[in-house]
Order: C-alpha cells, then structure tokens, then sequence
C-alpha cells in the first residue's frame, strides 16, 4: 500500500503523520529532534504514554515510510485511536475536559523541565470521555523566564468557546466551525455585557488581553521585540496554569431555555415495560452484530449505548444535536467508564471536509467506518423536522453501516403530531409501508417488532 500524509498535519516543520496499512507514524525532523530525545531521556513520554495522558510512540526503522522519512530523524509509531472527533463536535464538557488535560499536562512538562509550544485544541482527542494528548512533538525543552507562547492559541481554542456557553448560553460547536482557529478573544469582549465583564478572571483574561491586543497591533517592530525579551519566573508560569485551571473547572452551562430532550428518559412516551423491550431489541442486535464501533445516531442521554455496550459493543460513539442531553451523556460515560463519546451533530449538515485546501479537517463520514449503527427516534428528526425524503434518510443511514437497528416512529404518534401542530402536513408519502419499501431497496429486514403502544417499529437490517 502506498504510504499517505496526513493533510492536516502539514503545518508543523518539526514532523508529519503518515498512514500506511491502517497504522500511523510521525516523522521527527532534526528540529525536533533534541527536544523529543530530552523528553525521552528525561522518562516524561514513557510516564505521560503510561498514565494515558499522550499518546504511545514506539521507535520504527526509517525505512518502515518507504524512503518518506529519509531526511528524519526518527519514526514512532502511535496506537491508532477509533475515531478522530474535533473541536466543534465537542459538548461543553467535552470542551472542558480537554482544557483541564492541555493544562495538566503542561504544568506536568514544566515540572519535568520542559513546555508545551502551543495550545492547539486539535492535539487531543478521547478515548471513551477520557482525554489523550496526540503530539509528542509541541513538547519541548523550557527555557527559565519564557513565556506562555499559546496563551493567545489557549484562549480562542479552549477558553473562549467554553465562556461563550458559560456566560452568555450560547454553544460554540457552529462558530468554531465556521472558524476552525477558535473564539478571538476581540470577538467575545464585544459580545459580553458589562455586569460580565466586572469578574476579575473575565476582565483580565477577556476585557484586557483584548485591549493589550489592540494596542500591540499600533505597536513598533522595536516595541514588539522589547516586550518579547520580558521574563516570566518558571513560579509564576505555574500559578497562572492553576488559576487557569481552577477558574475553567468551575465552568459550567448557562441554559436560557429548557434543553428539548435532556429529560427525555423520564418524560418520553414510552411505558417501562416499552423501554425494556426496545433495549432488548437493541441488545439482540448488537449481540449478533459484535461491533467493534458503533454508532448511535441520536443518542440522547446514552441510555441505549450503555445496553449495546453491555450486549457486546467494543466501542459507541454516538451523536446527537442537543446540548443538554450531550452534557447528561458525558456525565453518565465518565461516571460509569463507558467506551462510550458523545458528539454534537446536525445530521442535515454534517460536518464537512474543510480547512486548507478543504482536506485539512475531514468530514463527518470519511473519519470511520462504522461495523453497525443505532438510530432510534431518529428518522423522523430528519424527515419530518427537517424535510428530507423519506428515501434518502434510509439510503442516508444504511449507507454509514452494513448493518443497523433503525426505530420507525409512525406519523399518528404523538411527537410527530406535535411537530406539525404549528405547521402543514406535507408528508404524505410518511408511512409504515414508504418505509419498509424504501429501506428494502437498499438491505435485507431481517427483524422488524413494534415496540410502543402509538406504533413505533424497530427494524433490524442487513446489507449483506
């Protein structure tokens, strides 16, 4: 197989990702070069890879890239995670979770004399809700009196999205984006109301590092370079980190409405003897299947990932566009230690390939191949709510997984009738038998149960 770079590891000189027979490498250049053997003598890597923290690295032969690393100087080899998500796709507590790790892993490479050279958001990803920092190479050698050189990069990537939720309720996943580099601290001080801006942690994190970035762009190159040679002791490095730390790990959502369906296990249509059979559905599926990942569209609060976990499932990642249900589903993966990420998703505008050249950041379906995928309660989202045929959702799901369990809900039931209370019924091909011939055209049913009194409907399918 041809080795591949990946196009969105291209702006670091330092070393590039390359993929070859499903594995992944990193190239270390001779810039990095002293930094990563410091790392490696000093026993930080072997401890950071131990605890999970950072990812693994093992040391390969050169010639493992077919002549690709010839100018390296060295080539690892890293773990391949299961799903790569990003920053945007992130809840607020995934968000948070990451800023909490970037920080403790840095005030922990300080310790062990070296830092972190930047502060990029796209260097972590999770296993399960656990963080896991994924580039060795921004660690290197501290030099006593520098300064926090991804301070800025922190701020618009972590901090900032994190504070437009906090204080003003509002997500960050469609801004970041649209803007892949983050939240500028400019943007959100003109967004913020004065009576938000009076805390001490707003005013000099937001209010002034906007003004002294204001005033640094009518500045001198002289005037630059003076203030680049200012000293910052190695103590008060890391009692900035911990304050930053302290402050974000109080953080928590303000909602100014009622989440749609973060209370939906408790108030949803179905009777408890209903729920038990549409888990059972579930786990007779994903018994069969024996996925190594799956995926569960519209995953509420995790209810459903946790039963297909527990029937066999190796791994979920599932997603859904409700903020208040993703919080409630990171709370139960982290309480419980699921295999299980929560990720935000508008299934009518996935996110798409972008970045530089439009393949710096890959879209939604070309980061993974799903082995099976859930989607209860989830059809309708899209072809009722959003008017989307009927065929083309079936041929939409079945095509993210050669096999699946997709939940039917009938256009009498309550819920659709409430979506169209305050608008006109333009659905009628929306039926029981569109459906079942619809999703005949693109696999095999081989099971199909009615699982709630108003008529809802599983369907096991195959595509083999």
């Amino acid at each position: 197989m041809a080795v591949l770079v990946d196009p969105g590891s291209f702006r670091d000189p330092s070393g590039q990702i390359f993929h070859l027979n499903n594995k992944i490498y990193r190239t270390i250049n001779a810039e990095a070069a002293e930094h990563y053997e410091f790392a490696r003598a000093s026993g930080l890597l072997a401890a950071l890879s131990d605890s999970g923290q950072i990812v693994g690295a093992e040391e390969v032969d050169r010639g493992v890239l077919n002549g690709a690393a010839e100018a390296s100087r060295y080539v690892v080899e890293h773990p391949k995670l299961p799903f790569i998500s990003y920053p945007y796709e992130w809840s607020f507590m995934l968000l948070k979770a990451a800023a909490l790790h970037h920080l403790d892993l840095h005030r922990t490479a300080l310790e062990h004399g070296m830092t972190l050279s930047d502060a990029s958001a796209y260097n972590i990803q999770f296993l399960g809700v656990s963080p896991i920092f994924i580039d060795i190479l921004s660690l290197q050698k501290y030099q006593e009196g520098e300064f926090w050189t991804g301070h800025s990069q922190f701020c618009n990537q972590f901090l900032n999205p994190l504070l437009l939720r906090a204080l003003l309720g509002v997500p960050h996943n469609p801004w970041y984006r649209g803007a892949l580099e983050g939240i500028t601290t400019a943007d959100l001080a003109k967004l913020l109301p004065l009576r938000r801006k009076l805390s001490w942690n707003v005013f000099s994190q937001v209010v002034l590092q906007a003004k002294m970035q204001g005033l640094a762009r009518g500045k001198s190159r002289s005037e630059l370079s003076s203030a680049k040679q200012r000293r910052l002791p190695q103590a008060a490095f890391l009692n900035m980190l911990a304050q930053l730390r302290g402050w974000i790990e109080g953080l928590q959502p303000l909602e100014r409405e009622k989440s749609v369906w973060n209370d939906y296990a408790d108030v949803n249509t179905y009777k408890t003897e209903e729920a038990l059979a549409k888990k059972r559905f579930v786990s007779d599926f994903v018994a069969a299947a024996k996925p190594a990942l799956l995926w569960d569209l519209g995953c509420n609060t995790g209810a459903y990932a946790e039963a297909a976990l527990e029937a066999g499932a190796e791994r979920v990642i599932g997603f859904d566009f409700d903020q208040g249900a993703l919080d409630q589903a990171y709370q139960r993966a982290q309480q419980k230690n699921l295999a299980f990420l929560p990720l935000f998703l508008d299934a009518a505008n996935p996110s798409p390939d972008i970045g530089w050249q439009q393949q710096e950041r890959a879209g939604f379906q070309k980061r993974a191949q799903a082995d099976a995928l859930v989607a209860l309660a989830f059809e309708h989202h899209l072809a009722i709510g959003r008017n989307v045929p009927l065929d083309q959702v079936l041929g939409w799901l079945t095509g993210l997984a050669p096999r699946g369990a997709i939940e039917l809900v009938q256009k009498s039931d309550s819920t659709i009738q409430q979506m169209l209370a305050m608008r006109q019924d333009i659905f009628s091909h929306y039926s029981e038998e569109a459906f079942t011939t619809q999703l005949q055209k693109h696999a095999r049913i081989i099971r199909a149960e009615t699982i709630s009194g108003e008529g809802r409907k599983l369907f096991w399918y195959d595509r083999g």
